[in-house]
C-alpha cells in the first residue's frame, strides 16, 4: 500500500545502487580536490573518473570475505580503475565517505519531504477557503463548547504545517553537513582544504569540528523534526476519525466505488487512511528516540549508531513521505457534511451561548460568581429536560431582571462568534484569503 502514495524517487534514494553511487561521488570529488591542491596527479584523476564504476553484486560478494562494506566497495572500484586506484580514499577514513554520503541522501530526502509539505498545505488551504464560513460546533474535552467554522479548523492545521515546514528547512541545513577529516577528525593525513572543496562541490556545509564522525545531535534534530511533523499528521488524522464517527458524521474519508469497509458488515465505511496515519506516527516517534540514543558514542566514535541509522533513515523518510501524500489525498477528497454540522450545532438547544449570557450579566454589574450561578442553573435544567435554553431563560425570569428579551435573543446569534474569522484567515493565509 505504501507504494501507491510514496514517490518512487524517495525509495531510490535509499537503494543500494544510490548508496554506492553517492559513496563513489564523494570519493571522486575528493580525488578532484586532491589534484586541485597538487596532492595527486591531475591526469590520474581524469583516468579515475573515466573508469570508476562498481557492481552491487560484486561488492556484496567481497564483503562476505572482508566483513567491511567500505573496503569491499573500494576493492570493487579498484577492479575497474586499475593502478590509479591507489589515489582513491587517500588519507580518508570510512566515515568520511559514509557520513558525507549520508548527508547528501538525507538532504535529498528532506527536500522531497518539503515538497510533500507544500502539497499538503496547498490542499488544506483550498479546503479552508472553501469552508471558511461553514459553521460547526467547537469542542473541548469532546464536549460542545462554542461555534467555530470548519475552515478555522483547517486554518489551524495550515498554520501548524507552516511551522513544520520551517523546522524541516532548519533540520536539513543541520544534517547536510559533510566532513573529510581522517581517522579522528584531526586532518592529520588530509588537509582541511580538501573538506572545504568537497563539501562546496556537493552542496554541503563542512563541519567546524568532528571526531571520526559527524556529530549525531544533527541527526537527532532531523529525526525529531520528522517526528513532530508526523505528530501533526496524526493530530489531523485523529480529528478526521472523530468527525467520521457515526454519532458525529460531520466529515468523512472518501469511500470509493467498490471499496469494502468490513469482511463481516457490508454497511461499514471506516476511516482506514487516518487510522494508518495514527499508527505510522508511532514508528516515526520511536525512530526519533533511537536517533537521540545515537548521540552519545564512545570517545571519538564507536559503531553502535551505524546499524540504527541503516534502519531509521530510510524508514522515517519513506514513511513521512507516504504520510504526507496519503493525507493530502484524504484532505482533497474529504467528504464534508454542513447539514450534519448544523444539526450537531443545535443539538444542545442553545446551551453553547452560556458564556455570552454570563458576560452580559457581568457587564450589567452582576458579580461573576452570581452570574455563573444564574446561568448554570437553567443550563443544567435545559440539559436534563432537553428544552431550548433561550426559552427557559426567558421563562425563568431571574436573568430577565438584568437583560431584556431582545438582548437575550441577540445573545443567541451564532454570528457573534464568527466576527473575526476574516481576521484569523488574514493572519494565516494573508490578505488575499478574503
Amino acid at each position: 500500500m505504501i507504494e501507491r502514495y510514496t514517490r518512487p524517487q524517495m525509495g531510490r534514494i535509499w537503494s543500494e545502487e544510490n548508496k554506492y553511487q553517492t559513496w563513489l561521488q564523494v570519493e571522486l570529488v575528493a580525488c578532484e580536490a586532491m589534484a586541485h591542491f597538487d596532492m595527486i596527479p591531475k591526469d590520474a584523476v581524469e583516468r579515475i573518473k573515466e573508469r570508476a564504476a562498481f557492481s552491487v553484486e560484486r561488492i556484496e560478494a567481497i564483503e562476505q570475505e572482508t566483513r567491511h562494506d567500505v573496503i569491499a566497495f573500494l576493492t570493487n572500484v579498484a577492479e575497474y580503475v586499475g593502478p590509479d586506484s591507489r589515489y582513491i580514499h587517500m588519507g580518508m577514513t570510512s566515515s568520511d565517505v559514509l557520513d558525507t554520503s549520508m548527508a547528501i541522501r538525507l538532504k535529498q530526502a528532506g527536500e522531497m519531504i518539503l515538497e510533500g509539505c507544500d502539497e499538503l498545505m496547498a490542499a488544506i488551504k483550498e479546503r479552508a477557503l472553501e469552508h471558511k464560513d461553514t459553521v460547526m460546533i467547537g469542542r473541548s474535552h469532546g464536549i460542545h463548547a462554542e461555534p467555530i467554522t470548519f475552515g478555522l479548523k483547517l486554518a489551524v492545521w495550515y498554520d501548524e504545517m507552516q511551522r513544520n515546514r520551517r523546522r524541516c528547512e532548519n533540520a536539513i541545513l543541520s544534517v547536510a553537513a559533510g566532513m573529510i577529516s581522517g581517522a579522528v577528525g584531526t586532518y592529520a593525513n588530509i588537509p582541511p582544504e580538501i573538506e572545504q572543496y568537497v563539501c562546496k562541490k556537493l552542496g554541503l556545509t563542512p563541519v567546524k569540528a568532528s571526531t571520526q564522525i559527524v556529530q549525531r545531535d544533527r541527526y537527532a534534530e532531523f529525526f525529531s523534526t520528522l517526528a513532530i511533523l508526523a505528530a501533526t499528521i496524526e493530530k489531523i488524522a485523529i480529528e478526521i476519525r472523530h468527525l467520521q464517527r457515526t454519532e458525529v458524521l460531520e466529515a468523512e474519508e472518501y469511500f470509493a466505488k467498490g471499496q469494502k469497509g468490513s469482511s463481516a458488515m457490508p454497511h461499514k465505511r471506516n476511516p482506514v487512511g487516518s487510522e494508518n496515519m495514527s499508527g505510522l506516527a508511532r514508528l516515526i516517534r520511536s525512530n526519533a528516540l533511537a536517533a537521540f540514543e545515537n548521540v552519545a558514542l564512545w570517545h571519538e566514535r564507536d559503531i553502535s549508531h551505524s546499524s540504527v541509522e541503516r534502519v531509521i533513515a530510510p524508514d522515517s523518510t519513506i514513511l513521512v513521505d507516504y504520510m504526507l501524500h496519503r493525507l493530502t489525498r484524504i484532505i482533497k477528497n474529504l467528504m464534508v457534511y454542513p447539514e450534519n454540522m448544523k444539526k450537531n450545532l443545535n443539538k444542545t438547544k442553545g446551551l453553547i451561548f452560556s458564556q455570552q449570557l454570563l458576560l452580559n450579566l457581568v457587564a450589567k454589574g452582576v458579580s461573576r460568581e452570581d452570574a455563573y450561578r444564574m446561568v448554570q442553573k437553567p443550563a443544567m435544567q435545559a440539559w436534563n429536560e432537553k428544552e431550548p435554553f433561550m426559552d427557559m431563560i426567558i421563562r425563568e425570569g431571574e436573568i430577565g431582571k438584568y437583560l431584556s428579551e431582545t438582548t437575550i435573543k441577540e445573545i443567541f446569534d451564532v454570528n457573534y462568534h464568527l466576527k473575526y474569522v476574516d481576521t484569523i484567515f488574514a493572519n494565516v493565509f494573508g490578505e488575499t484569503s478574503h
